[in-house]
């Protein structure tokens, strides 16, 4: 077992020959702390609750995905975009890599939310999804189709703040994640990304009513998310599956 990574705000390697390009823009990242045990038992073979000051974090994180392409391909211009709202975990393997779990993936488009589920087993559901902005206030809002809990919902709003020039270690802990665990056909594996350095902006939430994150087999946290973050985005590229991830190392 290896010591986890450092968290660092740039990605730690070049991504030459990316799997899938696109970009992720105006997003809302929005946190709930939960102590690591409670959140355990949802973690892929091979992964614990990755930790900072021995607390883990559920996130809940809209966006809008935008020109989706394979390979060096361009990106997709209808298909390939589309909002998307996550319920995601904290993870730490083995070989020390940080990463997310996805717990849910709400998508308003149907053939991507197919493919992410039959070819990278990833847990995409299909949902109407809208993102819309007016002067500096963003409201995402989500509910469910396929395939269920059908009417499970979000309506997220938030009014973006000043630019963050110096992130604290909490917000590079919840940001700065370069891949995901994932159980692949061919086990648990990591997916590493590469993207710039996340342009961040302090946000205040307006408006939360959501039951993604309870859907999404999620402990309720009995209180009120610890942050809210907002970026206009960034340009992401996927590499592939990497080592399958091996027995589960010590909470770190």
């Amino acid at each position: 077992m290896q010591k986890p990574s450092a968290v660092t705000p740039d990605a730690p390697a070049a991504i030459r020959s990316p799997l899938l390009t696109q970009e992720w823009l105006d997003l809302a990242f929005v946190h709930w702390a939960v102590e690591p045990a409670a959140v355990a038992g949802l973690m892929p073979r091979g992964t614990v609750p990755d930790t900072h000051d021995g607390l883990t974090y559920v996130g809940l994180v809209a966006f809008r995905m935008h020109r989706v392409g394979w390979f060096r391909l361009p990106g997709v211009p209808y298909l390939g975009s589309f909002p998307e709202t996550n319920v995601r975990l904290y993870s730490v393997d083995a070989h020390g890599r940080r990463g997310v779990v996805f717990r849910s993936m709400d998508a308003s488009r149907l053939i991507p939310v197919v493919l992410g589920r039959v070819g990278f087993r990833l847990p995409y559901l299909w949902s109407r999804m809208t993102v819309r902005s007016v002067g500096d206030t963003v409201t995402y809002t989500s509910s469910r189709r396929w395939p269920g809990p059908r009417g499970a919902h979000s309506r997220i709003t938030l009014r973006t703040g000043e630019r963050i020039h110096e992130p604290t270690a909490l917000e590079h802990f919840l940001t700065a994640r370069w891949g995901m665990h994932n159980v692949f056909f061919g086990g648990a594996a990591y997916l590493p990304n590469h993207h710039p350095r996340w342009p961040l902006h302090r946000a205040r939430l307006l408006a939360c009513d959501e039951d993604l994150v309870a859907s999404a087999g999620i402990p309720a946290t009995g209180e009120g998310p610890v942050s809210v973050l907002y970026s206009p985005g960034v340009p992401v590229r996927l590499g592939r599956p990497a080592l399958p991830v091996s027995a589960a190392p010590a909470a770190p």
